[in-house]
């Protein structure tokens, strides 16, 4: 598969996987999605790599989902094709959460969104200390989807969770550090260096203990997210069409 805006480059037992779109603040569309999955994919079969780590662009993990690409996928005619692609959000994230190689998610200036919900798709993440995390789906009249939601529920406990995705705070980096939400803090333009000295500690443990460890790990934390968040993308279509949701988002795209 061609990739433009995804590239891999493996350095003895790890890779770094760097996302870009050189466009809107690294937003996600229909193709990063589909290159970002096919990398994770890539992996499954792997030997020879342990530790993957999952970079954005310098001067943005990710703006979130691009609203303008948002709209050429409603316009799709065929409500099966529509759906398909709705939940390539959700394929992408599972895809990266299903990956045997601990996954390390660095994140620098800002991740928003579908920036926070492959993050929190990564076994751990690193942020940089001037950066912050935002999640304003609720703010557009959109729910926070691709199996996000679980996945922050079981870091943060479910009134944090209920606080992040309501009320729409932008999270600083300590604050971030302090509720769980990020394992490491680095200093800016730095987070990929830090994500590397993590994985050669991991590099020294026994490959195949690490990968039980991680599959019982996620087999118990992750055990009821599949039955809660099986439906998030249709949700999400559902609240879309929301005159209150459409109303905020108009107002959104005028700032």
């Amino acid at each position: 598969m061609q990739l433009d805006y995804v590239t891999i480059e493996k350095r003895g037992g790890v890779a770094v996987v760097r996302f870009d779109r050189k466009a809107n603040l690294n937003a996600f569309n229909e193709k990063l999605i589909v290159e970002l999955t096919h990398a994770a994919r890539g992996f499954f079969d792997d030997l020879e790599t342990h530790v993957v780590v999952l970079a954005g662009a310098a001067n943005a993990f990710s703006a979130g989902f691009d609203l303008k690409a948002a709209d050429s996928w409603h316009s799709e005619s065929d409500d099966l094709k529509r759906r398909q692609r709705a939940y390539g959000g959700v394929r992408l994230c599972k895809a990266w959460e299903a990956m045997p190689q601990i996954t390390i998610a660095a994140m620098e200036r800002l991740a928003v969104g579908a920036g926070v919900a492959i993050a929190l798709a990564c076994d751990w993440r690193v942020l940089g200390r001037g950066a912050y995390l935002y999640v304003p789906e609720a703010k557009i009249g959109l729910n926070l989807q691709w199996g996000a939601l679980p996945r922050l529920i079981t870091l943060v406990g479910p009134a944090r969770a209920k606080r992040i995705t309501i009320l729409c705070e932008k999270m600083p980096a300590a604050q971030a550090l302090d509720w769980g939400l990020v394992d490491e803090l680095a200093d800016d333009g730095r987070t990929v260096e830090k994500a590397l000295e993590m994985a050669e500690v991991v590099l020294s443990r026994p490959q195949p203990t690490v990968r039980m460890i991680k599959e019982a790990v996620n087999a118990t934390a992750n055990a009821l997210h599949a039955a809660a968040a099986f439906a998030d993308a249709d949700q999400s279509q559902l609240t879309a069409s929301y005159r209150s949701g459409k109303a905020a988002r108009d107002s959104f795209r005028k700032k």
